[in-house]
């Protein structure tokens, strides 16, 4: 034996009866008992009924707590609870709707020892932000989270479960399910990998999540990889109020953040804009190829450092001032400045196959997608400068792109139609497309002729819809401010507007529909509200 053995074997069994004792003090003072029903197949014994007859046993040796029954899969209890797999164990299932289906051995032991302090408590232990979002819920969800004894990081998942099913009762049910002991459900929910966690059959949740992006994603039964606190301020103080929660506003969040001026975003829809909808973006610097989404979340996660962002609130009014106060659906803001960064949105054909195909050969930007059709064949929809525009970029980057145009003439300037012919980009006049059509991706579009009332098929791999954007202006409008002859806000080289204190950035100004210019927008609309908070130019007018 080598020398220090006996020394470190008596220092872990100290440890170890050291932590015992503290487990036994700490059941102790748990108010409740621990009620735990365990079902099993008569007859039918196996490791898995075995190690869940173990594992309880050796908790039922800390405390007096714990009281266990047994029953048969054939008994009425059985029934009355509706179990019909071996071995489930219901945790206090008066109180509660919790089942272990499995056995809480290796890591799950973690997840068992958190589950029995918590019934012993009564209580879930949620965070106050966590318990903000999970009391929103109106709508029962019934949660399966997948998990393993030898994967580390399922207790955190498992736990998040069953704090949530332990605060609301009433709405949660909670199955945890172990793959080894039921491949059966694995299999049927694709759960190869774990944690999974799933809400009414729906996957809210790949790997362990953070207690409040877990609830959020049980809330809105979709995951969810980043949580934005919210507040319950009523009133809010700030330097510089963002209205949009898009690239521009992003940045601009960051950036006057930075400059030492408190700022708050302010988004009403999805953070992101029409980047959160965008399958793959590969135009954006650092990034060969990346996911919309995966993109706004690196952005939402950054900003989040800096700014306060309210996610779901509409603004309602501006009353312009020295320190403006705008209402929203929640709260009221007071602030020196605003940033109006509202975006733009395509304006849509329609049509039967639109929204379906969109990402899978419907797309609103060349710019964006079109390396991806190269060497296939595409329709460019619409008749004005964007529409040609696009068309001849498609051509130039080869692909075989033919223009379709609802009238005789295009709307577009002589100089860009013009350039249609010299490259072989041929028109279909008086034309609408009236359906797109497909299996997994576009493969036709069905053609109306207005003038022969014919009606046509064309095979494509691609429709690239241009009919121009709508920006969103009703709160501009609103309040005053200027807009351009092509319905943007109008403003200076520094992105101010008519009103003074009143900014924009992004695609609500135009221009470009580029998520690097909106970006750019927005970081120099914010240095430009620094500049002009220390020193106001309004001020000066009137000086002058």
């Amino acid at each position: 034996m080598a020398p220090g053995t006996n020394q470190t074997g008596e220092a872990n069994r100290n440890t170890q009866q050291a932590f015992i004792r503290q487990l036994q003090q700490t059941f102790a003072s748990l108010p409740n008992e621990i009620p735990l029903f365990l079902f099993v197949q008569k007859g039918r014994d196996d490791v898995y009924v075995d190690a869940c007859r173990q594992v309880v046993r050796a908790f039922r040796e800390l405390t007096d707590k714990i009281k266990i029954k047994e029953y048969y899969l054939d008994h009425e209890m059985a029934r009355k609870w509706k179990v019909d797999s071996s071995p489930t164990l219901l945790i206090d299932p008066e109180r509660y709707n919790i089942r272990w289906m499995g056995a809480p051995m290796g890591e799950e032991g973690r997840s068992f020892l958190e589950a029995m302090l918590l019934v012993g408590m009564g209580k879930s232990d949620l965070s106050d932000q966590s318990l903000q979002v999970i009391r929103r819920l109106d709508t029962p969800r019934t949660v399966k989270i997948f998990v393993s004894p030898t994967c580390p990081y399922c207790p955190q998942q498992a736990v998040n479960g069953l704090k949530a099913a332990i605060e609301r009762p009433d709405m949660i049910a909670l199955e945890i399910i172990d793959i080894q002991c039921r491949p059966d459900l694995a299999e049927q929910y694709e759960a190869h990998s774990v944690p999974q966690a799933y809400a009414n059959d729906v996957l809210i949740g790949q790997g362990a999540q953070q207690e409040e992006v877990f609830l959020s994603s049980l809330l809105k039964l979709e995951p969810q990889t980043i949580f934005i606190p919210e507040s319950t301020a009523k009133v809010v103080d700030v330097d510089v109020l963002i209205v949009g929660g898009g690239p521009a506003g992003l940045t601009a969040g960051i950036y006057t953040v930075r400059s030492g001026l408190k700022t708050a975003v302010v988004e009403r829809e999805a953070l992101g804009g029409q980047v959160a909808l965008t399958p793959v973006v590969e135009n954006y610097p650092g990034f060969a190829q990346v996911g919309g989404k995966t993109l706004v979340d690196i952005m939402v996660s950054h900003a989040l450092q800096y700014v306060q962002i309210f996610q779901g609130e509409e603004v309602l009014d501006i009353k312009p001032g020295e320190i403006m106060e705008v209402a929203t659906t929640r709260r009221t803001f007071r602030t020196k400045t605003i940033l109006l960064a509202t975006g733009a949105t395509h304006r849509h054909l329609g049509v039967t196959g639109e929204q379906r195909f969109s990402g899978r050969g419907v797309s609103y930007c060349a710019t964006c997608d079109g390396p991806l059709f190269k060497g296939r064949k595409v329709i460019m929809v619409g008749g004005g400068n964007s529409a040609v525009t696009e068309a001849l970029y498609l051509k130039h980057m080869g692909v075989q792109v033919t223009l379709v145009h609802r009238r005789d003439k295009l709307r577009a300037q002589d100089v860009l139609a013009n350039q249609l012919p010299q490259n072989d980009i041929p028109v279909i006049w008086n034309t609408e497309v009236k359906a797109i059509d497909g299996k997994e991706r576009v493969e036709r579009v069905t053609l109306f002729n207005s003038q022969t009332g014919e009606t046509t098929e064309m095979a494509v791999d691609g429709v690239f819809i241009a009919i121009g954007y709508q920006p969103a202006v009703a709160l501009a409008k609103k309040i005053g401010i200027e807009l351009n002859e092509d319905g943007y806000i109008r403003h200076d080289a520094f992105h101010r507007t008519n009103v003074p204190g009143i900014y924009s950035a992004g695609d609500v100004e135009g221009g470009y529909k580029q998520i690097v210019t909106a970006t750019g927008q927005g970081a120099a609309a914010a240095m430009t509200i620094f500049e002009d908070i220390i020193n106001p130019y309004w001020k000066q007018d009137k000086a002058s």
